[in-house]
C-alpha cells in the first residue's frame, strides 16, 4: 500500500529528471516517479519490453499492459512495443538515461543491494544488476530506515550486492546524498527534516556541508 512517505521520496526524485530523458521505473518506490513526471517530455521504459510508458487510471487502464513488476501501466501518445531481449540491449547499450531503483540497503561507497534478503526465498535479481551497468545514472529510492527501525544507510551492506558500481543519488524521506570516493555527502535535507534526525537515524559516516553542520546540537 502507497504511504504519504513514499509518495515524498518519488516527488523528489522526480525533480532530478529532464526533458528528453529515457527513465527507466524500477519496483516499488520508483514506480511512484510517474504520477509527478506526467508534463515533462519524458520517456519511461519498462524492461518487460515498453517505451512510452504511462501511469494507469480508471480512464486507459488495460489489463493486458503491465510493467516488470506486473502493475498495470498505459501506453503514451507513440509508445513502441519490444520483446525483452531487445529491451535489455537497450539497456545493456547504454540507452537508458536514468534508472531508478528501490534499495534494501545502500552503503556510503553508493553500493546497493536490493534483491535478495538472506534467510528469505526472493524470485531474483530481475534487471537491476543490467541496469546499474548499463544506465547512464542511477538513483535509488529507499525509505531512510527498515520496518524494525533499522538504518538502510550503512557503513557496509550486509544483504548480496546487486552491482559493485556506486550509484549516482540516493533519496530518502529524510535526505538526498551523493556518493563521492568513497565517502557519503548530505546534499539536502528534506522538507523540515533536522539534521540531527539524520544523523540518529544513518550507520554510515556522513561529510555534512557547513549550512548544516550550525544547526547540529
Amino acid at each position: 500500500m502507497v504511504n504519504h512517505v513514499q509518495e515524498i521520496i518519488a516527488k523528489r526524485a522526480a525533480q532530478e529528471l529532464n526533458d528528453g530523458e529515457i527513465i527507466n521505473l524500477g519496483i516499488g518506490i520508483p514506480t511512484l516517479v510517474s504520477k509527478y513526471v506526467s508534463s515533462k517530455n519524458i520517456f519511461l521504459h519498462t524492461e518487460n519490453g515498453m517505451l512510452g510508458v504511462e501511469e494507469a487510471n480508471e480512464d486507459n487502464i488495460d489489463p493486458n499492459l503491465v510493467n516488470a513488476g506486473k502493475l498495470p501501466i498505459s501506453e503514451g501518445l507513440g509508445a513502441s512495443y519490444f520483446n525483452s531481449a531487445e529491451s535489455f540491449a537497450m539497456i545493456r547499450g547504454g540507452h537508458i538515461d536514468v534508472a531508478i531503483l528501490g534499495g534494501l540497503q545502500v552503503d556510503q561507497n553508493g553500493r546497493i543491494a536490493n534483491w535478495a534478503v538472506p534467510g528469505k526465498n526472493i524470485i531474483g535479481v530481475g534487471g537491476a544488476m543490467d541496469l546499474l551497468v548499463g544506465a547512464k545514472k542511477v538513483i535509488v529510492t529507499t525509505t531512510h530506515t527498515s520496518k524494525d527501525g533499522q538504518s538502510k544507510i550503512l557503513k557496509e551492506c550486509t544483504y548480496p550486492l546487486t552491482s559493485t558500481r556506486s550509484v549516482d543519488l540516493i533519496i530518502t524521506e529524510l535526505a538526498v546524498f551523493k556518493p563521492v570516493n568513497g565517502k557519503l555527502h548530505l546534499i539536502e535535507l528534506v522538507g523540515d527534516t533536522e539534521i540531527e534526525t539524520v544523523l540518529q537515524n544513518t550507520d554510515a559516516e556522513l561529510v555534512i556541508p557547513l549550512k548544516y553542520e550550525s544547526n547540529l546540537f
